[in-house]
């Protein structure tokens, strides 16, 4: 890019930046200004406006400074104080939002609960809260149910009894179950009027907002730390990064549990003055006419959620909406046009980021395929580093020293982000998971970096891009095979709709081959797909197992699950899907059978 138009793009990006770090400042960890004091100026001046709307209809910013107010009283009247933890467990509403809003008025933390969970898994993330008090919505109250049999202690349960029409196999008055408590009733008889503001003496801007977990595709989730400061730093940088006002409505139908929808777009919406548009769950056929019935100009989206809508049939409000600028991650560089123009989208704001993560990227500029950008003078400040890596150890390559090696423009190496007062990593409940995600003397003693776990790298204008997770690339015939850069390859050819790659372990073979996982349709073929694979995909790159998939198992956030697939294998004995193997011979796709499979085994048929 030329030198004038690179100075532009810089400028522009500094500006947005500056406004970040200028509220950054005004909070400071140490500070008494919590998340919800940044929203008095709203509270006050237009309170009559809409800020929330679901199902329901709308709430205005009274109607929000009232209900929280209320759940404020009912903690003050639980006995609970700054640090106690309240877990939610909730589908998406206006009513969640005001829920911890008013925990977090007198310090109260919330854990927000992952609602794809139920039995174990949600009660290990109800031991990692450590809490006796759970806020469940009516139509969780199964799953609440099936987790709180697996706790030792006692747990409170606390039903909403809204949108009793998801709940129709349960009994209309919560009272009716002996141990169940009816919330709404309860926190409606409290008054409207703010809290005494000496019930949170002590509360600071560092201290506990909410507990949010890993997705925990590869083990148990980990409750994640998340400051009043964080989570303003990060709603905020999502609002200046589209450039959002007081007029701008946000769609969002990501869950209200995860990062993405919970903190960027709640924040965005509501640090901005503007409103938030919340659908219960994502829906690819009312997405569209969701976005023009109540007028959306921005919406936060993950990368699977935009595959979803291209591959949807045509829908007439696809191209009638007022967007003009969407922000997520995960969008692939295969689709990203193909999206933007089907769908009029004016500007796409892809980011990168993890929960428990101290800096986010974004791409503000816009460049095709980026997560982030930053000025190159900017980088080193920001204590951002690639990190050169040994894929096939799985190890950060040390120099005769022990220090760490910088990647070289372009190449590949773990991103690592300096830890510092404003760039904090709060890390999890659990202080030895915390601990193994912090490099400590990498460059000199006493410097800590938070580990990404993500190989990424930066090109000589500054731009990011992720190439995979670390441990999902791997090694095979020598080199290195990124399942993410497979993956992009294989999604474009006509009737895959899902392609999920991964490295499984042959008998007898070095590294791990790659095996992919498919979701088709009916425009699929296996031979016109074979000969694509042999195209467009380097020798070693190329899947030599296939599974074909009824649907693909994912996240509450469309991350693709690999780790089951990973274990299962290629045997067709232990599999009852369909898998295909790439004859070397043959130099085309047939399908396993056992008789293959042992030969495979035995090194008769070598690969």
């Amino acid at each position: 890019m030329s030198g004038w138009k690179g100075l532009a793009r810089d400028l522009s990006v500094l500006g947005k930046l500056a406004g970040v770090f200028s509220i950054a400042l005004r909070m400071r960890p140490e500070g008494e200004t919590l998340y919800s004091d940044l929203l008095s100026d709203f509270f006050s001046r237009t309170p009559h406006r809409a800020v929330l709307i679901d199902e329901e209809g709308a709430t205005s910013w009274r109607e929000l400074d009232e209900q929280a107010n209320r759940v404020a009283h009912w903690a003050v009247a639980e006995g609970l104080r700054g640090g106690d933890v309240v877990a939610l467990l909730m589908e998406n509403r206006a009513q969640y939002i005001a829920i911890w809003l008013g925990l977090s008025r007198v310090g109260v933390v919330t854990a927000l609960l992952n609602t794809h969970l139920s039995g174990e898994r949600l009660a290990h993330c109800l031991r990692e809260a450590n809490t006796p008090i759970l806020i469940v919505g009516r139509e969780m109250l199964d799953a609440a149910r099936s987790a709180i049999v697996h706790l030792d202690g006692p747990m409170r349960l606390l039903v909403s009894t809204r949108h009793e029409e998801e709940a129709a196999s349960e009994a209309t008055d919560p009272s009716d179950h002996e141990g169940l408590v009816d919330f709404d009733s309860i926190v409606e008889a409290q008054p409207a009027s703010a809290v005494d503001p000496a019930v949170r003496k002590g509360v600071r801007a560092g201290d506990g907002l909410f507990l949010i977990y890993t997705s925990g595709t590869t083990g148990l989730p980990k409750a994640a730390r998340i400051s009043h400061y964080k989570a303003v730093v990060t709603g905020y940088a999502s609002a200046r990064a589209q450039d959002l006002d007081a007029n701008d409505r946000i769609y969002c139908c990501l869950p209200l549990y995860h990062t993405a929808g919970g903190v960027m777009a709640v924040g965005a919406a509501l640090l901005s003055g503007g409103s938030l548009v919340i659908a219960r769950r994502f829906s690819a056929s009312r997405f569209w006419s969701d976005c023009v019935q109540h007028d959306v100009t921005s919406f936060q989206y993950i990368g699977e959620l935009c595959r979803y809508l291209l591959n949807s049939p045509t829908h007439p409000d696809e191209r009638r909406h007022r967007i003009r600028t969407v922000i997520g991650n995960g969008l692939r560089p295969e689709i990203w046009t193909s999206f933007q123009e089907r769908f009029s989208i004016p500007r796409i704001v892809e980011f990168y980021g993890a929960t428990e993560g101290n800096l986010p990227l974004f791409n503000i500029p816009g460049r095709l395929g980026a997560v982030g950008y930053v000025p190159g003078p900017l980088q080193r400040a920001l204590g951002l580093e690639i990190l050169r890596f040994d894929v096939e150890n799985e190890a950060l390559v040390r120099d005769a020293e022990g220090r760490c090696v910088r990647s070289e423009v372009g190449e590949p190496g773990e991103l690592a982000i300096r830890i510092t007062r404003t760039a904090r990593f709060e890390g999890y409940t659990n202080d030895s998971a915390s601990e193994k995600k912090v490099l400590r003397g990498a460059f000199q003693d006493g410097d800590a970096y938070f580990l990404t776990g993500d190989l990424l790298r930066v090109d000589e204008d500054g731009f990011y891009y992720f190439v995979d997770r670390i441990g999902d690339t791997f090694r095979w015939k020598g080199e290195n095979v990124s399942t993410n850069e497979v993956a992009e390859v294989l999604s474009v050819i006509d009737g895959v709709e899902e392609a999920n790659v991964y490295g499984v372990a042959v008998p007898g073979a070095d590294g791990r081959a790659g095996m992919a996982a498919l979701v088709t349709n009916g425009a699929f073929d296996l031979e016109a797909f074979g000969r694509r694979v042999h195209d467009e995909l380097a020798a070693y790159a190329r899947p030599l197992f296939v599974r074909m998939l009824p649907e693909m198992e994912t996240t509450g956030t469309f991350k693709h699950r690999k780790v089951d697939l990973v274990k299962e294998g290629f045997d067709p004995v232990a599999v009852s899907d369909a898998i295909f193997f790439r004859d070397p011979e043959k130099g085309r796709y047939v399908p396993l059978d056992s008789v293959t499979f042992d030969r495979i085994a035995s090194g008769e048929i070598r690969v």
